[in-house]
């Protein structure tokens, strides 16, 4: 049997997710709570397997701050939140705080049970939209690992190189002040964009931005 707390605002919200998920064989709702003290309550009295947290409460403690004290105190209760918005800062933030998933509320019913379910056996839950997204920023922060160990291939006079051509210098306003050739100065600005696999200026620039180093002094 997995346990249940609901944790919801709204009195009718909480009632009708009661009798819904009452109604599957192997759920039992065993906790209510309209905030996020309550909720850390429940969790402290009736050790749910599976606490449904609703992110907004405006008139108490709201989901996040609830999510981080309970995960912090009872680890091995798993959070699942319940979301009106497709609001991905929040989720991920969530995420950060020991939440195992999220689903909205408009899902559907047997995707809600299919997903406390799965966060009760130690899974994570993430509704379609949300999981692409996550994607997208883990292979971003592949992108940008990738681009930040290049940089260590870089020599000290090709990164003098990039940082001048992020600021805007010209080959030869950077050639005049490295006192080196306008020729060697292109040569080093291609080496830069080959090892750092950049295609464009722009994208020079912006990685500088991202490195710090336009703040860079010569």
């Amino acid at each position: 049997m997995i346990s249940i707390v609901i944790v919801d605002d709204h009195a009718v919200v909480r009632s009708g997710l009661t009798m819904l998920l009452n109604a599957v064989h192997d759920f039992e709702v065993v906790g209510e709570a309209s905030e996020g003290d309550e909720a850390y309550e429940q969790v402290e009295q009736k050790s749910p397997q599976v606490v449904l947290m609703d992110l907004s409460m405006p008139h108490g403690k709201d989901g996040l701050s609830a999510t981080s004290e309970i995960k912090k105190q009872f680890p091995a209760t798993q959070i699942l939140i319940l979301t009106m918005h497709d609001d991905e800062e929040y989720l991920f933030r969530a995420i950060e705080l020991g939440a195992s998933g999220c689903i909205l509320k408009n899902a559907p019913h047997d995707e809600l049970v299919k997903a406390i379910r799965q966060v009760a056996g130690g899974d994570a839950y993430l509704y379609p939209s949300a999981t692409k997204r996550l994607m997208e920023d883990y292979m971003e922060k592949i992108r940008n690992d990738r681009k930040a160990d290049s940089y260590r291939l870089l020599t000290d006079r090709e990164r003098e190189v990039l940082a001048l051509v992020a600021k805007g210098f010209s080959n030869k306003e950077i050639a005049s002040k490295l006192i080196i050739s306008v020729k060697t100065v292109e040569a080093h600005k291609a080496r830069v964009m080959e090892k750092l696999k950049l295609k464009t200026r722009p994208e020079l620039v912006e990685y500088a931005w991202k490195r710090g180093l336009l703040g860079y002094s010569i």
